[in-house]
Parts: structure tokens; C-alpha cells; sequence
């Protein structure tokens, strides 16, 4: 099997780097030369490599900045990804793609599946939602991934910011009323070379599922987490979790909307592939393990 890697220097894509290659010969597109908006910069790339299987890590991310710059956003995350799936299409190879709990709108509690109405809050998750009906209107064979709150000890995650504040300040403000789970790109990635592996043998998997740890908290359950972990570990800190305060989202605006619900629900995935999901506190601790030891 030939895999292509594009965004292999994100979180996500340095993961993948790792679990892809026992599945066969794993090809990183230089970002040099790879113009996720130029047709014929991803055509080359994939008319030399004839992956079998492309799997698209890349994306625009600055949830923020998206507000002010939708059409960035767009064309990364929607007409990137559009012409992506054509080619993959035309190709005859897969296409790995991941979404986001943004494409929902975050209304009541209970965790949303893979045919749940979709409604984004934000140009962001907008512009998620538009690559994955891109993705499938192409009829190209793929797996869209759909994750939440990914961290890793590498890159920009709220572990990593958490734990960076615990050792410059005393107290804290985190928001207590959005809930998700934090999902390590070690366990997207682990999962997606599960799942390549088995829907290249039965491309009547083709589709999309949700990736997501088990269980669930809030972004202030998670820095807690984090600092009572560090601590455990000898991290030197100011912060201690008690001095972490919740506030509700109106306390701490953003221009873009957050939805107050992103849990996943993760069933479809576990049963289609035999997978048991770890809790998320088992990936948020190897994170922040990893971090302390750097």
C-alpha cells in the first residue's frame, strides 16, 4: 500500500507519520511543495506518488481568525478538500479526511452521530462542513473522521497552554459549561490506520465516523486534570486546581460562537472496526507525562 501524507507536520499528520507505516510505504508531501490551493501543485504530488491512499491532515484551524477571514478558511478547509476528493475520485484511490464536532451546532446534551442535523455556529465549522459534503458528493471512496479537542505534546492545544499558565500564574478563569472529549492525535491516528486498513478490504465502509476519547468533561474539568497531573508528576508549578475558577462561556467571549455540547458519539466507529476507546484522562496523562518529562 502507497500513502500520502499532506499536513504531516501537525499534530495530527506527525501521529500518522508513526501508525501508517505499517500498513506500507508512507509518502510526506514537502510543504515546499505542496499549495493545497493550486490544482496543479496536489495533482503532481499525486500523479508521481499514485498513492493508494491519500489522507488529508491539513487544514485551517485558527477557529478565531476564521471569523474575519472566511474565505481563507474556505479554501482550505471546503474547496481544497473539494478538489482533493475529485481527484481521489478520478484516481480511484481513498481519501482520509478529518472533520470536526464544529459542523454541529452544540444544542442539548446528548452526543451527536454521524446523521445528527448538522447546523455550525461559526465560519469555521462552516467551512468543515463544506468540505465534507464535498467529499461525499464526489463519489470518491473515503473516511471522514469527524474529532474533538484534539491535544498533543506537540503543536497548539489547550493541554499545552494549560500547562504553560500553571507555571507563570496563580489563578485561573476556564469555561465550565462547554462539554466534549479531549481526543489525543495519537489515538486519531491509531485509529485511522485501524480503520484504512480494514476499509480497504471492504469499501462498503466507506463514510463518515466520529473519533472521539470516551467519556466527557468541560474545559475547565480538563485544566484541572491537567495541573493536578503535572503536579503529581513534580512539574513546578504556581497554579494548584482549586485556584482554577469556572466561568460560563458569556464570561469569556470569542468572535466565534462555541457550541456548548460537543460530545461525539462514537458508536458507528467502535462496532464497524472492534474498537474499545480509551477515557479521555488516559490521553490527556500521556500528554501532559510527555510534556513534564521534555
Amino acid at each position: 500500500m502507497r500513502v500520502l501524507i499532506l499536513g504531516g507536520s501537525g499534530q495530527v499528520g506527525w501521529e500518522l507519520q508513526r501508525s501508517l507505516a505499517s500498513l506500507g510505504e508512507v509518502f510526506v508531501a514537502p510543504r515546499a511543495a505542496l499549495d493545497l490551493c493550486d490544482p496543479g501543485s496536489v495533482g503532481r504530488i499525486m500523479g508521481e506518488r499514485r498513492p493508494d491512499a491519500v489522507v488529508n491532515a491539513a487544514a485551517y484551524t485558527a477557529v478565531d481568525d476564521a471569523e474575519t477571514h472566511p474565505q481563507q478558511a474556505d479554501a482550505i478547509n471546503h474547496r481544497a478538500v473539494d478538489m482533493l476528493a475529485r481527484l481521489a475520485a478520478s484516481q480511484g484511490c481513498w481519501l482520509v479526511h478529518y472533520s470536526s464536532d464544529y459542523v454541529f451546532d452544540g444544542s442539548g446534551r446528548d452526543p451527536f452521530a454521524e446523521t445528527s442535523p448538522t447546523g455550525p455556529l461559526n465560519e469555521y465549522g462552516r467551512s468543515k462542513l463544506a468540505g465534507d459534503e464535498a467529499i461525499a458528493a464526489s463519489g470518491c471512496k473515503h473516511l471522514i473522521l469527524r474529532t474533538s479537542w484534539v491535544h498533543a505534546p506537540r503543536g497548539k492545544n489547550f493541554v499545552r497552554s494549560i500547562l504553560k499558565l500553571a507555571r507563570e500564574r496563580d489563578h485561573l478563569r476556564v469555561v465550565s459549561d462547554q462539554h466534549g472529549a479531549p481526543t489525543s492525535a495519537e489515538l486519531i491516528a491509531d485509529v485511522t490506520a485501524r480503520a484504512l486498513e480494514q476499509t480497504m478490504r471492504n469499501e462498503a465502509q466507506s463514510g463518515t465516523y466520529h473519533i472521539a476519547a470516551a467519556g466527557e468533561t468541560s474545559w475547565h474539568g480538563i485544566a484541572r486534570h491537567v495541573v493536578t497531573e503535572a503536579s503529581r508528576l513534580g512539574a513546578d508549578l504556581k497554579l494548584e486546581p482549586e485556584a482554577i475558577e469556572a466561568i460560563g462561556s458569556a464570561d469569556y467571549p470569542t468572535p466565534a460562537v462555541r457550541p456548548l455540547n460537543s460530545r461525539l458519539q462514537t458508536k458507528r466507529l467502535r462496532d464497524a472496526f472492534g474498537l474499545t476507546l480509551p477515557d479521555w484522562q488516559q490521553g490527556v496523562g500521556r500528554t501532559v507525562a510527555e510534556l513534564v518529562a521534555a
